[in-house]
């Protein structure tokens, strides 16, 4: 009897060092969400600057705009760096989330490109153009599109317009709307796409040099942190921060990207 009951005291210990340990490792631990491209990049050199400070970055890689914010919520993510403001603005209004913002990161140009023509004086009546579902990189599409004279949209409108809120139309465009990681592959059967800037570069692209219209570097869409309200205070977030908005990552990300991704900070 005796016996039995030292093993069962030496499992409990032992389960309760192994539950420090692990309390321990997560007050040095952040886990991050990023998309795969430049964000996925950067996250690997902020990796290795952390290691230097005992801050260990565990980063999760995904491929589409939804789950990084709804694993974030759900507490399967600290931080998430993937998205603008207004995309982060109307998920937390579609989901009713409280995600917030607490540093800004890169910029990334949204461009048109094509498969097919050298220039937007090249579409012709009909013609297919792709951009966005999603709310706010619909909006975001149709006001690049605007500014190139293809289209004007309805006075007023903002960055939630959607097709519907196309005005003029003077070659009668067919707009297909699809997801924003099928785009690139989706441009064969298009005339024209606007396409976001990090799926380009994770296609071995280069923004600047191969799309047929670009927005201006200074575009208002910079990207964001965003993490929970009550993390936002947390030591480590602001550490994360503070190694983001250094001159290192600054220098990394103008020598990386080449010009086409830009600090936002």
């Amino acid at each position: 009897m005796k016996k039995i009951i030292g093993i069962v005291l030496s499992l409990i210990i032992l389960l309760g060092l192994t539950a420090c340990g692990s309390n321990n490792d997560s007050e040095n631990t952040l886990v991050i969400g990023v998309t795969g491209g430049p964000h996925e990049e950067i996250g690997k050199k902020i990796k290795e600057i952390a290691a230097k400070e005992d801050l260990e970055i565990k980063l999760v890689v995904f491929n589409e705009y939804v789950q990084p914010n709804i694993q974030l919520h759900e507490k399967q993510l600290d931080v998430n760096i993937f998205q603008h403001q207004p995309y982060l603005d109307q998920f937390n209004k579609d989901r009713n989330y409280n995600i917030v913002s607490i540093a800004s990161t890169i910029n990334f140009p949204m461009g048109v490109y094509s498969n097919k023509l050298e220039s937007l004086d090249e579409l012709v009546t009909g013609d297919k153009i792709g951009l966005p579902n999603d709310l706010t990189n619909q909006g975001r599409a149709l006001i690049l599109f605007e500014s190139a004279g293809i289209i004007k949209l309805k006075e007023g409108t903002g960055i939630g317009a959607t097709v519907r809120d196309i005005a003029e139309n003077p070659k009668n465009l067919e707009f297909i709307e699809l997801d924003a990681p099928i785009i690139l592959r989706t441009l064969p059967d298009l005339a024209v796409a606007a396409i976001n800037t990090n799926f380009i570069i994770e296609a071995g692209m280069n923004p600047v040099r191969d799309s047929i219209f670009i927005e201006p570097q200074d575009s208002p869409w910079v990207n964001v942190i965003a993490t929970r309200p009550e993390l936002k205070d947390d030591a480590r977030v602001k550490r994360l921060i503070e190694i983001y908005h250094s001159e290192e990552i600054r220098d990394f990300i103008w020598e990386a990207f080449d010009g086409s991704i830009v600090p936002g900070f």
